[in-house]
């Protein structure tokens, strides 16, 4: 993999980018739609890559592990070839599943046992089984096991959880180093920063995981319920330690606002189940504010669901027909919705990789978050 820096903005730590993978280029800053179990929910991958015009996706490994299981993924010749998708794929190690099924699993040094979510069969997952297992998925970016700490997070847990992330960084790296790709392009490891929102305990996460000289590098456990200006100010911080010449990717951000706040922290890549998850809901991103649907004021609304939007549903169907589907619990509702809004993400992305070249992100980007924000 590599990563080349195409402009920097000079009022801001914005910055424009490209990465190279085996399965095709990604220009950044990018966002990733999130593709839990090898599918990004109710999107084709024709309507990805042509509407959403999506550059890489995400599948997440405690997921792809449990259903459909290693052994078809393997027999299929990796997730690329199962899904069809033949762009990049980033695999999610499974320590954000770690922090969400705290109820069902236990916590040791060697790694996490844990109950699945669809039968309670027992499982364990150590550093080294985990690069197993995305060397069996085939994600052109692979992520370090780490444990995500909640919100709120006690200064000595998080502390402990830091040593854990750390200790167990080191074993996924040994054996990422020790064992080969199995389908024929090249896979890479990104670290990941944690230290929940305690300065310290992030500059030193970031200090161990600069060191690594990794492809890339992540920043994990925020967006977990902390204040937004908490999550801003850790970005920042490690920001500022993580290297530049590396992709920075901030994990599980965010809404519209999030993100091109973090892009001017230095952020490249971001992903999250927002978009898609509120989609099936009705709420809808768009570049004048955020729309709810399913309120009465769309009923007898005929006009286009955004003149403004970039996706083919965006200037085929109307308002009052989405909102129709989407409270009668129609299929297709959640499909329109869920390309118009992955659609606005990646233009809101591309858009300002757009402004940072020309130079003029930092005026566009505040005037962008004030109407971002707004009910309409």
């Amino acid at each position: 993999m590599k990563f080349s820096l195409t402009s920097q903005d000079k009022e801001t730590s914005a910055r424009a980018g490209e990465i190279v993978t085996d399965h095709g280029k990604i220009q950044t800053p990018i966002f990733m739609p999130v593709g839990t179990a090898g599918a990004v929910k109710a999107v084709h991958m024709r309507e990805l890559e042509q509407d959403v015009k999506a550059q890489i996706i995400l599948g997440n490994t405690y997921h792809l592990y449990l259903r459909p299981g290693m052994e078809v993924i393997k027999n299929a010749g990796g997730l690329h070839r199962f899904n069809g998708w033949d762009k990049p794929i980033l695999t999610d190690s499974g320590g954000y599943q770690v922090y969400s099924l705290a109820n069902t699993r236990k916590l040791s040094a060697d790694g996490v046992i844990f109950n699945s979510h669809i039968d309670g069969s027992k499982h364990n997952f150590t550093p080294e089984y985990v690069m197993d297992i995305q060397r069996i998925i085939g994600a052109d970016i692979m992520m370090a096991f780490d444990e995500c700490t909640p919100y709120p997070c006690e200064y000595d847990y998080a502390k402990k959880s830091l040593k854990l992330t750390h200790d167990w960084l080191q074993r996924c790296v040994d054996y990422f180093q020790q064992t080969e790709p199995l389908y024929g392009h090249t896979q890479s490891l990104f670290p990941i920063v944690q230290g929940s929102v305690y300065k310290d305990l992030r500059k030193q996460s970031a200090e161990v995981i600069a060191a690594v000289e990794a492809d890339g590098n992540a920043i994990g456990g925020l967006s977990v319920g902390e204040p937004h200006e908490m999550m801003y100010e850790m970005t920042e911080l490690v920001c500022s330690i993580l290297p530049e010449e590396k992709p920075r990717y901030l994990m599980g951000v965010g809404t519209p606002v999030n993100i091109l706040e973090c892009i001017a922290l230095g952020i490249d890549m971001f992903d999250c189940v927002m978009p898609t998850r509120n989609a099936r809901h009705g709420l809808l991103y768009t570049r004048e504010g955020i729309m709810n649907i399913k309120n009465v004021k769309w009923k007898n609304d005929f006009s286009f669901l955004d003149e403004q939007g970039t996706s083919s549903v965006d200037r085929f169907y109307s308002k009052a027909y989405l909102r129709h589907l989407i409270i009668s619990q129609e299929m297709l509702g959640a499909m329109i919705a869920s390309i118009h809004n992955l659609a606005f993400y990646l233009w809101l992305v591309n858009e300002a990789r757009r402004k940072i070249i020309d130079g003029s992100f930092a005026k566009w980007k505040n005037a962008m978050v004030k109407r971002l924000a707004v009910r309409l």
